[in-house]
């Protein structure tokens, strides 16, 4: 379903002038608007928030705050962009000397201005980041949801009041999701109303892996055999395995993809059969996926990672890939028996577990058959409908006073 009215044209406002109105249309009609407040940037990396959000937009009007950005201009301003049928993504600009202080009544003033202008009365709150409290706290929700996905406090340049805000969280939300079970046995004494929703999977989208199709033209001149990875590299990556792996093997080509955040590019190892490709759009990753014979998830065991459930494992499998892991708690503990998750702790490790993908690729109606069978009825739909149970399940026993 695709809402109508001004959450289809951007929204552009001075924080010093008066709100231009004449476009807004109230929203009554459609039910409460669910207001998801992330860190995470709508364009970056398509992953959990983007799967879910297209989904919640089948029920609700979908706003999806970003966190602020430079403006060029000496006013604050908040830019309002549709992104998906239903979701529209709002980034407030905020002059760039101006203080935290400063920053954050700017973006409570944008926010409060936009509903306003919007006659948006009914909310649903939906967190990513405890952060988004500090500006967000005043809102009056129908329901409060805290989708935990990451222990955001254990990665690099997390700020110190990160901790206090998630405790002020646990205490606003109505009803708390986790990313996977290993962080739902971290926080499930935090809430009486918690659930662990490891990641999914969009099986029609990666199995187009499996598919003959043109290599992509970057990717198209890299020897075979290709171990490829795709996602983030930051600092939950293990760099220093990437280059012992790229060491051992130089006949094997490993095939990187994806933006270098909060990490010096200069610090990842450089070997000719290493290749950064960049980022590359969600919808072209089964096309590289296609051309990979063993898919790669080299994380290191830090802090960072002591929590996470990628969601490429399972993506990986949908495109006909075997995987090959390091000992990610949530990995071995959904993947490690399955046979086509392979898990390996140092290069050493890896390169045996590799040569046994490679075999299991060879054999590709039972690799395709077995991965099958490993996903199941694994879907982000599945997700979404368990997810919304609950949801209905918490409003349900909400005093009827909110």
């Amino acid at each position: 379903m695709s809402w109508p009215g001004p959450f289809q044209t951007p929204f552009i406002q001075s924080r010093l002038e008066p709100i231009a109105t004449a476009s807004a249309r109230p929203y009554a009609e459609h039910g409460p608007t669910l207001i998801c407040l992330s860190h995470l940037r709508w364009r970056f990396v398509y992953q959990r928030p983007q799967h879910l959000m297209v989904r919640l937009a089948r029920d609700y009007p979908v706003l999806y705050v970003e966190e602020p950005q430079a403006s060029t201009t000496a006013k604050a301003w908040l830019e309002v962009r549709p992104e998906a049928a239903g979701v529209s993504v709002a980034v407030p600009h905020v002059p760039p000397h101006w203080d935290e202080r400063a920053t954050l009544d700017a973006q409570r003033r944008l926010l409060d201005q936009y509903l306003q202008a919007q006659a948006i009365t009914r909310l649903i709150l939906w967190y990513y980041t405890p952060m988004s409290l500090a500006f967000s706290d005043h809102l009056q929700a129908e329901l409060v949801v805290y989708d935990c996905m990451d222990e955001l406090s254990a990665f690099h340049g997390a700020p110190p009041a990160l901790v206090v805000w998630e405790q002020h969280l646990f205490e606003r939300a109505d009803l708390v999701f986790t990313g996977g079970y290993s962080l739902y046995e971290a926080k499930r004494h935090r809430h009486a109303n918690i659930y662990p929703f490891p990641s999914s999977v969009d099986t029609a989208h990666f199995a187009r892996a499996r598919l003959p199709q043109a290599e992509p033209p970057d990717q198209a001149e890299i020897p075979r055999s290709r171990l490829g990875f795709y996602g983030v590299i930051d600092e939950r990556l293990d760099i220093e395995l990437l280059a012992q792996l790229a060491d051992l093997r130089p006949d094997w080509q490993l095939v990187m993809l994806g933006p270098v955040v909060k990490i010096d590019p200069a610090s990842l190892p450089r070997r000719p059969n290493l290749h950064y490709l960049g980022g590359k759009a969600y919808e072209a990753l089964p096309q590289y996926l296609a051309g990979w014979d063993v898919a790669l998830m080299p994380f290191a065991l830090n802090a960072s990672t002591r929590f996470i459930s990628p969601t490429k494992t399972p993506e990986y499998l949908a495109g006909g890939c075997p995987v090959v892991s390091t000992p990610i708690a949530d990995v071995v503990r959904m993947y490690g028996d399955s046979g086509l998750v392979r898990i390996a702790d140092s290069a050493a490790a890896f390169v045996v577990a590799i040569e046994a993908a490679l075999l299991d690729g060879a054999d590709r109606p039972q690799l395709l058959a077995r991965a099958d069978q490993i996903l199941g009825d694994m879907s982000w739909d599945i997700t979404w409908a368990r997810m919304k149970e609950q949801m209905q399940c918490a409003t349900a026993s909400l005093p009827q006073s909110r």
